[in-house]
């Protein structure tokens, strides 16, 4: 699920913070094209500065409305043990992109993991890519929503880095009428399987909605199911928290359930039609949890974002200890 801290316990899945989805972003940049983002481990370089070497991280496009993947871009990264990092990116189709295996075609390889600088790849004028260590986006007053609404004014991500994965792509490569759907996906290799350990969209869902012990169950699942499963459950958290009635709390829910970010880009980006670096989401989801009582967590946009490839703002130093 898109937000920090997926797992159980308010722990990242697996006890890995590498695993861990904390945001996706899809807008347009001049020239008919669209990027799109992934962005994990909340509290990056501590607890590792590199991706999960048997990972496999996804972003999914569904094209045609039915939640699934119709293509799917996967990365996988080498060990770090080996030298520095690098990554490799594979392209998949059809019945391939809805594998979670690194499958289909092999569009780049080797590429340099940018912990300090920020490489940019191009492909045949086609695909810009990067993968490394970036300023977090992500702006929220976390200390206020854990203590009741009581805002303390400190934006919790002002000083946060993340590991981004951000694609650059032609209009083409994500369909080119209509709108599209996007969520990312890791999974991990473990005891010989590939398992499914975070996968989402829409920022806070988990947080808000999902009971501890459901959080590894819905990590696993597949959009094209959230309906069926979790409409339900959803509704009844949302009548708790926003005084809703049934069907109010569904029509609120099937904005972001199933947890696919859609994105008509007839229309400009503004979450929840996409999602741009500076869309206010938490006070977006602050709003639908208390029924409009609360709209604001008073917390601006970060100023550090870039204006060209890869967008995000450069790292900001690492704490001492």
């Amino acid at each position: 699920m898109s937000h920090h801290l997926s797992g159980p316990d308010g722990r990242s899945p697996r006890g890995d913070a590498r695993l861990d989805l904390t945001d996706v972003y899809a807008f347009a940049v001049h020239g008919g094209r669209t990027v799109l983002i992934m962005n994990v481990h909340p509290d990056a370089p501590a607890k590792g500065a590199v991706f999960h070497p048997d990972a496999v991280y996804r972003l999914n496009i569904d094209t045609d409305g039915d939640h699934r993947a119709d293509v799917a871009y996967s990365f996988v990264f080498s060990d770090p043990a080996a030298g520095p990092q690098t990554a490799t990116v594979h392209r998949a189709t059809g019945e391939q992109a809805r594998a979670h295996q690194a499958g289909g075609k092999r569009l780049l390889g080797g590429v340099p993991v940018g912990l300090d600088v920020e490489p940019a790849v191009v492909v045949d004028h086609t695909y810009k890519f990067f993968a490394g260590l970036r300023g977090d986006p992500f702006f929220a007053d976390l200390d206020g929503i854990a203590e009741g609404f009581q805002w303390t004014g400190v934006d919790w991500g002002a000083d946060k880095n993340v590991l981004a994965i951000v694609l650059e792509l032609d209009d083409e490569d994500v369909g080119t009428e209509g709108p599209f759907g996007v969520w990312a996906r890791v999974s991990l290799h473990e005891n010989g399987r590939l398992t499914s350990v975070d996968r989402g969209a829409h920022p806070s869902l988990i947080a808000y909605f999902a009971e501890n012990d459901a959080r590894d169950a819905y990590n696993a699942a597949e959009p094209a199911d959230d309906l069926a499963t979790y409409l339900a459950p959803f509704t009844a958290a949302l009548q708790r928290t926003g005084g809703y009635d049934q069907a109010s709390a569904e029509r609120a829910l099937r904005t972001v359930l199933p947890d696919v970010l859609r994105y008509d880009r007839t229309e400009p980006a503004a979450y929840p039609n996409g999602r741009t670096l500076t869309d206010d989401v938490t006070s977006a989801r602050l709003a639908m949890v208390t029924g409009g009582k609360i709209t604001t967590d008073h917390i601006p946009a970060h100023t550090d974002l870039l204006d060209g490839f890869p967008y995000l703002g450069n790292p900001h130093p690492a704490k001492r200890p």
